[in-house]
This record gives structure tokens, sequence and C-alpha cells, in this order.
């Protein structure tokens, strides 16, 4: 089964993280710009990448690419603590975002389960 990724919620919500994110890094020092600020946006935007890329593939395949999105939903989770820890970041901040790096990493997560649940069937 092939899925169009600009109608999924996962898709959504990934590519608004992309926009947050980038946004904050725009912020960040200037000797950040080769280390933190390029890995946060890097990360940022392998997770709609990642969905988009495999949901043209068969469901099987899909999950390894949403597995892959999935690693890199924590890869910024950790990153954005990083920079808070840092002082890059107010806490009410980083605090809005992680909630929606956590809301991604739980809807993917189900719809995993789901693809996996349509595998079996």
């Amino acid at each position: 089964m092939r899925h169009n990724f600009k109608n999924l919620k996962i898709w959504i919500l990934g590519m608004d993280i992309v926009s947050d994110i980038f946004k904050l890094t725009k912020t960040f020092p200037k000797s950040e710009t080769y280390g933190l600020v390029s890995q946060m946006n890097r990360s940022s935007v392998s997770i709609p990448s990642n969905i988009a890329e495999g949901s043209n593939r068969e469901n099987k395949h899909f999950k390894y690419y949403l597995n892959i999105s999935l690693g890199s939903s924590f890869e910024l989770q950790t990153q954005l603590l990083i920079a808070f820890q840092n002082e890059y970041l107010s806490k009410k901040t980083t605090e809005e975002i992680e909630h929606k790096i956590i809301e991604f990493q739980k809807m993917t997560t189900g719809f995993i389960s789901k693809l996996d649940t349509n595998l079996s069937s």
C-alpha cells in the first residue's frame, strides 16, 4: 500500500517541527553554526524526509523509513535538551518543542503498530 505523505499527520507534524527548529537555531550563537545548529537542522529535516521517502514503498519497507524518522526525532530531542542545558533556549520554549517531538514519537509509534497489524492480516 502506498501512502500520500502530504496527507499523513506525522509528516505534517514533522514539517511543523522543522519550521520551529530552523527559527530557533537562528538565535543560537554563531560559534554553534557548524555544531549544534547544523546537527539540529539536519535531524529535524530527516524526520519528514524519511516519511516522504518511505511513503512510496510497500508497508514492510515503509516501516524501515518510519523507524529512521523516529530515531531522528530522539536525536533531535537530545539536541534540544543540550541547547537548553547550554542556555540557548528558555525552559518554556524547550518544553513546547519537546512536547511536539514527543507527540510525533507517539503518533509514529502508533502508525508503525497499525502497519504491523496490516502486515499480519
